[in-house]
């Protein structure tokens, strides 16, 4: 799964920098996701998949 932190934090009503933040933190955690910044074109987008 892709998705830009804007518009989860147009969601959960964070900035995108906060969502950067906790992302990072949930890369660092979470054993059974992998996680990695894909993408910075007009906002950063994560790649999310299960390990």
């Amino acid at each position: 799964m892709y998705f830009k932190s804007k518009f989860i934090a147009d969601d959960v009503g964070l900035s995108p920098k906060e969502i950067g933040a906790l992302m990072v933190k949930l890369r660092d955690s979470a054993t059974d996701l992998t996680i990695e910044k894909w993408s910075y074109t007009s906002a950063t987008t994560w790649r999310v998949e299960t390990a």
